[in-house]
């Protein structure tokens, strides 16, 4: 698989065929790729604690981390905006979206002094809990908001995904 040179700060290169299909204007892909991007950090952080590694521990929870909250940055920064401006919805989907981000980051909180006790217990069970959450998250992202963000905005697709492209790179 082609990889392309550009690489973001804690996660593995976008390959090739991924970035072909952002510059088509498919952030739908690019972000869906993103959640399995954060699954995978996640499994590795569970990973590691329970097998008493914390220096993997600490460096997966930091890409977790790091991921995560730039994915959310994109999202609550460019594309809500983009899809409340084109629907004219401000108290819908994009929301409830916002809500769970918040609920995410009080997990990801929780999980930091996990890790930071060497507490392989709360970090299991946070893990957990922030599994299920974005799983579920992912979910209505994947199916409803993104298609139908795509759909709406029309012929700006393109920009609107070099857009997002850029906020999730940005450190």
């Amino acid at each position: 698989m082609l990889e392309v040179a550009h690489t973001r700060p804690h996660t593995a290169p976008v390959p090739f065929r991924q970035w072909q299909k952002i510059m088509a204007g498919n952030f739908v892909e690019y972000l869906s790729a993103d959640h399995r991007a954060c699954d995978v950090r996640l499994g590795q952080l569970r990973k590691a604690a329970v097998a008493g590694d914390w220096n993997a521990a600490q460096e997966a929870f930091a890409s977790l981390q790091h991921d995560v909250l730039a994915h959310f940055a994109a999202e609550e920064e460019v594309l809500f905006p983009a899809f409340e401006a084109a629907t004219g919805m401000s108290s819908g989907p994009t929301q409830v979206m916002r809500g769970e981000h918040e609920e995410a980051r009080f997990l990801i909180e929780d999980l930091e002094a996990a890790v930071a006790d060497k507490d392989a217990d709360g970090v299991r069970g946070q893990g957990e809990a922030l599994l299920i959450l974005l799983q579920q998250h992912n979910m209505k992202e994947e199916n409803i908001l993104y298609p139908t963000a795509f759909k709406v905005v029309g012929a700006k697709a393109a920009e609107l995904a070099a857009q997002i492209v850029m906020r999730r790179e940005t450190p």
